[in-house]
């Protein structure tokens, strides 16, 4: 489990505690107020619950969970299963197995429950999808990596949670790495002379640390854009047979990427058709949350 949090990925989970806290949980302070004058042995015990997944999925979120709970109660104690510190990227775990104990106040484990279990039950299903398009190019050399198409604030997170399910990272922001799409690529016309003089100008404003992508639709635009010395080409809403033939128009001359149009069915073709990477919104976007459970003992 990763074990740190940014302070900015820090103060939107205290956001989103926010949006359950800021007129505070009614239900629960008035049941305690009942408690401490009615069973104030009730009121006052430590209690533990465990946090168990309820289908089958690659847990992911467990550090950002701890923190909504701690965030709410400092004193809370998350213990995360043994099983879950020790798992590699992409351990698809069954139903029904615990993945954290907590223990403290029945009322703040009650206050930080669902945004604790909202992240979670997110992340999860990242983790768990990204497992599946990672499972379907096996064996291809091909990875499965990410897209910015993610919810705003929860970037970090479910880039993680991509990690998590075994797949691998593409830009973190639009400083990671110079990325010239259709609509950078509109701007210098039709003219390829243009776009190869274009891409070898931006290079040359570059650190040598800095990477350039740049995307094509359609295969005439491939050889200007080799010229030019870009580092990785982006093969979009092309078919696998395209895809095909670009890598061999491409050869080792620059690192090939393909996206748009990509299904858990058809991924593998285009994987086998010569693609190293291929990029899809389907593993954050698309992600269908798991059914992860919080039951308290006893």
């Amino acid at each position: 489990m990763n074990d740190f949090l940014p302070f900015s990925v820090r103060n939107r989970l205290a956001d989103a505690l926010d949006e359950d806290l800021v007129q505070g949980d009614v239900t629960t302070d008035a049941l305690v107020r009942w408690l401490r004058h009615h069973a104030p042995d009730r009121h006052e015990r430590s209690v533990t619950a465990i946090l168990n997944t309820r289908q089958p999925c690659v847990v992911s979120g467990l550090m950002a969970a701890q923190t909504v709970f701690n965030l709410v109660d400092p004193y809370l104690s998350f213990s995360v299963s043994p099983h879950i510190q020790q798992a590699e990227p992409g351990l698809v775990l069954p139903a029904g197995h615990p993945v954290a104990t907590l223990q403290g106040s029945y009322a703040s484990i009650l206050r930080a429950e669902r945004t604790a279990l909202n992240l979670l039950q997110h992340l999860c299903g990242i983790a768990t999808i990204t497992q599946q398009w990672v499972a379907a190019v096996e064996g291809t050399g091909a990875k499965i990596t990410d897209t910015r198409k993610t919810l705003p604030g929860l970037r970090w997170l479910e880039k993680r949670a991509v990690l998590d399910g075994g797949g691998s990272p593409h830009r973190y922001h639009l400083g990671s790495a110079v990325m010239l799409k259709d609509n950078h690529l509109a701007m210098l016309g039709a003219d390829p002379g243009s776009l190869t003089e274009a891409i070898r100008g931006i290079r040359a404003t570059l650190s040598h640390t800095m990477t350039l992508e740049v995307e094509v639709d359609r295969l005439e635009q491939i050889e200007p854009v080799l010229t030019a010395g870009a580092d990785t080409i982006l093969l979009d809403n092309m078919s696998p047979a395209q895809v095909a033939e670009a890598a061999k128009q491409i050869g080792e001359r620059a690192k090939i990427e393909v996206s748009g149009g990509l299904t858990l069915k058809t991924v593998r073709a285009y994987a086998m058709a010569g693609a190293q990477y291929l990029s899809t919104s389907a593993i954050t976007l698309g992600a269908p949350p798991i059914d992860i459970g919080l039951d308290f003992e006893g």
